[in-house]
């Protein structure tokens, strides 16, 4: 019996995980203001809104934005606030601080087979 109950509990933990690892990879590589990184996350066009500017970038375009922005923003810390999942799609609602001031940040992720694309970040000024 103790057996069963730890099988189940092992499964319990293996599904229960396996849909924040990537979303943690994410959230990882913003707090790490690692823009190559994320990019590996983009979808091949990515919805990006800064204070100054709101555009949907190519792949490669919003990699050096980003760089742009985390060069220009030293991240210090990544908070997350709220998550949720809705049929396919994961979002994610944080602040980041910066060296510049704090940054509410939202990502938009949808799951394309296996991997978690991202499809849209947002940098609203605080």
């Amino acid at each position: 019996m103790k057996a069963i109950l730890k099988y189940f509990v092992v499964l319990f933990f293996i599904f229960s995980f396996k849909g924040s690892t990537s979303l943690d990879d994410i959230i990882m590589s913003i707090e790490s203001g690692n823009s190559s990184r994320l990019s590996t996350f983009f979808d091949s066009n990515l919805e990006i809104s800064l204070p100054d500017k709101s555009n949907n970038y190519s792949k490669v375009q919003a990699e050096l934005i980003l760089k742009d922005f985390f060069k220009l923003h030293q991240v210090k810390h990544f908070e997350v606030l709220h998550t949720g999942d809705n049929i396919g799609a994961q979002y994610c609602i944080g602040n980041l601080y910066t060296r510049n001031g704090t940054f509410r940040t939202t990502l938009y992720i949808k799951q394309i087979g296996q991997k978690p694309i991202l499809q849209e970040i947002r940098f609203d000024v605080k």
